[in-house]
């Protein structure tokens, strides 16, 4: 591998030359040791970007010859070092028993690090970021795998007239903090995809997140066609065929790149459906090493691959209709024939209903089919992906889907300000988030209100300065220079109210529900006793014109006269404005249509640093608010309950009634006591619950462990788990239509049912399935499934008997019903096995 300072490819002072490898290792986007080094590199350019590997790529070379010689700043060089080598020392996290765990590889078609490597376009690309930032924290065996984006995603300009346009600026490699791959002989790594009429040659990279790795591919090699090259230009962008190929570079040369680093990877995370294509490829070449069947190769590899889904609503899934995939053939027929399958049983992995041609290829039906462990990403989205995913388990009860739930949390010590590292280091010591969180709750009671509010001022400050330089950015570009100091000096007040509200501009989102009632919002932030300010931000899709009508919407507003000194709508919404706003704002509003937010982690931001939620009940506030940490708009009923109209008098309400009096109310101190209150209450016991480290451990006791456990057993040759399991589904499903009920019986005494029927399995042996007596739920009651007994052989009929249950309930007995489902030891039922036959 070439070394750190040979890829910068400039000359280097020796004694400087140990700060490449600090830069190229993005442990520091959210540790601050080194900060005192690049800010003397470069004070202005660091202040500004907050990039060390610009710094370090921008200084003069008279600039770091003079700091060669500087002893003070090698002795800070040398703290740096030895700050981070502390780190990489921190004992790791391992859950209660456990002396280690599974090696993960999380496949993400995003990850947002850090604006340095611009490799994301919004929410799942910041969780996959500060997953593997956790994962480095935790020392966690998890490795990423995604795509380098040439371009990425756009950057946004508004122009004058409240227009959004997109820019796509060039990633050259040479200019970000990635490394090209090399094998051992020194050549560049380079992963092959075959197709039938050419080969597309993919590069590998690789990027060090603290004490784990990224790796990534790109198509733009000089070996490929040009218009393989573009492949990965742009990130979900293009035409379908572009979409589709892009998702064949993640999950089929995804994979084959962890198999040639040669890194024994146990767990395959799909970070949404887009990496789907994984799930074949793992099982392709398990098959090709084994000399198995497809069938029984699914068996084997399915048992490692988790499916994370972040999808809320159909329209989220990527579907291709039926004469759009045929059209493609020609990329897969030849893949698929070597698997084993025929063209209609290979798309039937990608159908709800896999017997149905009209159906449209589903990514997500196939990470599903293709992984023994499915989420979603709050306790809401569980029940909505649930609902989603009832297709692929007909006649079976919602309730019974096989999805669970994970709700995210956010990577802490990347959004957290310097004000509040501080104060939560004071209150719980330097490696709180490296470990159990969960006694974080009671450090944090005990701040006094005077450290909290004087945090939360100089947060507030700190947030007003930095949109007045950002804003006088923007102005500069429409006119000029003095007009735009004057304008960006005057805007905003750091004593006042602050609100935040920054997101995707998209309809279901609800962007402008504060814009409703433009008068009454204007009565609200110019009042004279207790004035209220928010700053706005956020990107509409590129193709998406409504999103864009409702950015400009909110810069019509700011630019009245009456509304410009208390509105300010920023562009080109990225992780260093993120950064800012939710370390810095009061009130952070959140308004989706409920349930179309899977889960919406930027609240979330806001809790470390003493911010405030006020939100619809959807995503993860739904099971995160309480009275005395925020506010809610709505119901649990959604928001066709009250409709838009009734959410927007509500959100008016909640701010002129109960949220503009708590802060403004202040006691002979001067402090805000029952603000504070909330902001402590929700600081401690908030922000450690939707933390990363408590979702990182949670899929590391509820998931990885167990997966690693099973794809082991199943992968043991010689135990021959894997074969049996295809055999016994094979069976199965073959005389599955074959099961027989009789006519049930029913004996109902005081708190007593006892239910018996006659059932006629046919073909299948009896030890192969499990026979139940099934109840919905009813009220606050649970739904009912419990297995029945043989008692009495039935004579003449192959595997047929009686089965008998008593139960102590005072339901009817018309509540209840018997069934027969799969049912294997070493099996996921339903989820790899969705049979379920039922009386009527």
């Amino acid at each position: 591998m070439p070394s750190p300072s040979d890829w910068l490819a400039r000359p280097f002072p020796e004694p400087l030359a140990r700060l490449v490898p600090l830069a190229l290792d993005l442990h520091w986007t959210w540790n601050h040791a080194g900060d005192a080094v690049w800010r003397q590199l470069d004070e202005s350019l660091w202040d500004r970007t907050q990039n060390a590997w610009l710094v370090l790529q921008s200084v003069p070379s008279e600039r770091l010859e003079h700091l060669a010689g500087d002893a003070g700043f090698l002795r800070d060089v040398r703290a740096f070092e030895d700050a981070r080598e502390r780190y990489r020392a921190t004992p790791s996290w391992r859950p209660a028993g456990a002396t280690s765990l599974p090696r993960v590889a999380y496949f993400s078609m995003e990850f947002g690090l850090h604006d340095a490597l611009p490799l994301y376009a919004g929410g799942l690309g910041i969780l996959a970021g500060d997953c593997l930032k956790t994962a480095s924290d935790l020392d966690v065996p998890v490795i990423g795998v995604g795509i380098l984006w040439q371009q990425g995603y756009f950057r946004q300009v508004i122009d004058a007239r409240g227009w959004q346009s997109e820019l796509y600026p060039y990633n050259e490699p040479a200019s970000l903090p990635v490394q090209p791959v090399v094998t051992a002989g020194g050549e560049r790594l380079r992963i092959p995809l075959t197709f039938p009429v050419r080969t597309i040659v993919l590069r590998a990279w690789q990027v060090r997140v603290g004490r784990t790795m990224l790796y990534l591919l790109d198509s733009n090699d000089p070996f490929n066609a040009p218009a393989d090259r573009g492949l990965t230009s742009t990130l979900y962008g293009g035409v379908s065929e572009v979409r589709l190929l892009q998702a064949v570079i993640l999950g089929v040369g995804g994979w084959r790149l962890v198999q040639a680093l040669g890194l024994d990877v146990e767990v395959c995370h799909l970070n949404e459906g887009h990496a789907a294509f994984l799930v074949v490829e793992r099982a392709r070449a398990y098959r090709e090493r084994h000399r198995t069947t497809f069938g029984e190769a699914l068996w084997a590899t399915r048992a490692g691959n988790v499916f994370t889904t972040h999808t809320a609503v159909p329209a989220g899934f990527d579907l291709y209709p039926p004469d759009e995939i045929e059209h493609y053939r020609p990329y897969f027929e030849e893949y698929v024939e070597g698997l084993g399958l025929s063209w209609d049983e290979w798309l039937g992995y990608g159908r709800q209903d896999r017997s149905d041609p009209g159906e449209p290829f589903n990514m997500a039906c196939l990470a599903l089919r293709g992984c023994s462990w499915v989420n979603g990403v709050s306790r809401l989205h569980g029940q909505v992906s649930r609902r989603l995913f009832a297709g692929v388990f007909p006649r079976r009860p919602e309730a019974e889907v096989p999805v669970s739930h994970i709700t995210n949390g956010v990577h802490v010590p990347s959004w957290d300000s310097p004000w509040t590292d501080d104060l939560w280091t004071r209150a719980a010591g330097k490696g709180r988030w490296r470990g159990d969180v969960t006694a974080l709750t009671d450090a944090m009671l005990r701040l006094s209100d005077e450290e909290l509010w004087a945090v939360i001022e100089r947060e507030r400050d700190d947030l007003v300065r930095y949109a007045r330089e950002r804003l006088l950015r923007k102005l500069s570009r429409h006119g000029r220079l003095d007009i735009a100091a004057r304008t960006a000096r005057d805007v905003l007040r750091p004593e006042r109210l602050t609100l935040g509200f920054a997101r995707r501009f998209a309809s279901y989102k609800r962007p402008n529900l504060l814009l409703a009632d433009p008068e009454r919002l204007l009565r609200l932030l110019t009042d004279r006793v207790r004035p209220v300010q928010i700053i706005v931000a956020g990107k509409a899709h590129p193709n998406d014109a409504e999103g864009k009508a409702l950015i400009q919407r909110w810069a019509q507003f700011a630019a009245r006269p009456e509304a410009r000194l208390h509105v300010v709508l920023l562009d080109d919404y990225d992780m260093r404005l993120a950064a800012e706003l939710v370390q810095g704002v009061d009130v952070w509003i959140n308004t989706p249509r409920r349930p179309w937010e899977a889960c919406g982690t930027s609240g979330m931001k806001v809790l470390v640093n003493g911010g405030l939620n006020l939100s619809t009940l959807d995503g993860w506030w739904a099971e995160a608010f309480a009275d005395e940490c925020g506010w809610a708009i709505g119901d649990a009923r959604g928001a066709e309950a009250a409709g838009d109209d009734g959410d927007a008098h509500q959100l008016y309400a909640l701010l002129e009634d109960e949220i503009v009096p708590a802060f403004y109310d202040r006691d002979a101190e001067g402090l805000p006591r029952r603000w504070i209150a909330r902001v402590r209450a929700s600081m401690a016991r908030l922000a450690p619950r939707f933390s990363s480290a408590r979702m990182l451990q949670e899929y590391v006791e509820k998931i990885y462990v167990p997966a690693a456990s099973l794809l082991r057993r199943r992968s043991d040759r010689a135990a021959g788990v894997a074969a049996r399991l295809e055999q016994w589904s094979r069976h199965l499903s073959r005389h599955w239509a074959g099961i027989r009920f009789g006519e049930p019986f029913a004996d109902a005494g005081p708190g007593r049912l006892t239910v018996s029927v006659a059932v006629y399995l046919g073909q299948i042996e009896p030890e192969s399935v499990r026979v139940e007596l099934y109840a919905d739920s009813r009220g606050s009651e649970e739904p009912f499934a419990m297995p029945m007994a043989p008692v009495e052989a039935i004579p003449g009929e192959p595997n047929a008997a009686v089965y008998r249950l008593t139960v102590e309930t005072g339901r009817p007995a018309s509540d209840f019903t018997p069934r027969v489902v799969p049912q294997h030891p070493d099996a996921c039922v339903p989820l790899e096995l969705p049979l379920i036959a039922w009386l009527r």
